[in-house]
């Protein structure tokens, strides 16, 4: 559990730190340089991730069940999945509807994953996990569209070739996930 515990502080921590010592980043910036910088939180980032993900494997083989949760609970966790997937692409893809909307989907998108799976899922690990990206989620949600508003940041309208291919790469890539990459990543295979 120390592992999991270790990577989930470093992951969520780094991806932290402009929401809580923003002054301290913009320091770090200046004095590094954003490429140094970007380097640094890179390689933290992938540090957590590698101990969230093996700790987690660890900490799984003994953690308590909280509660067992209903078999269609599944479905209802791939709904979510598949809203979060067409968010994320949301984030990335220019000139779609979901971003003018929301402003920041992906966070949105990581607090519908997070809930779908906290529906699916009843170990104590599993509610750790879920939960502490819940949290942090709609935390920085909160942050950023604060920061948004205090410095005027819009974001332009969709038009009907972003909205279209947000919608058609954020459903293909929660198919590929979902049906391939689940089961091989991660070792449960949700349409099993």
């Amino acid at each position: 559990m120390v592992v999991f515990v270790l990577g989930l502080i470093l992951f969520l921590g780094i991806h932290s730190v402009r929401m809580f010592v923003s002054n301290w980043r913009d320091a770090q910036v200046t004095r590094l340089g954003i490429g140094p910088w970007k380097g640094l939180y890179s390689v933290v980032s992938l540090l957590g991730f590698a101990l969230l993900v093996w700790g987690y494997g660890l900490a799984h083989r003994t953690s308590i069940v909280i509660w067992s949760p209903p078999a269609h609970m599944r479905d209802v966790t791939a709904l979510f999945t598949l809203v979060a997937f067409v968010f994320l692409a949301g984030a990335y893809i220019p000139g779609n509807w979901v971003k003018a909307r929301l402003g920041h989907p992906m966070l949105l998108g990581v607090q519908l994953w997070a809930i779908g799976h906290l529906l699916a899922n009843g170990s104590f690990v599993d509610m750790l996990l879920f939960g502490a990206f819940l949290v942090w989620a709609v935390a920085a949600f909160l942050s950023d569209r604060r920061r948004d508003s205090l410095q005027g940041v819009t974001y332009p309208a969709g038009t009907m070739r972003g909205n279209t291919l947000t919608i058609i790469v954020g459903v293909l890539a929660w198919a590929l996930f979902a049906f391939l990459l689940h089961g091989i990543l991660i070792g449960v295979r949700p349409f099993a």
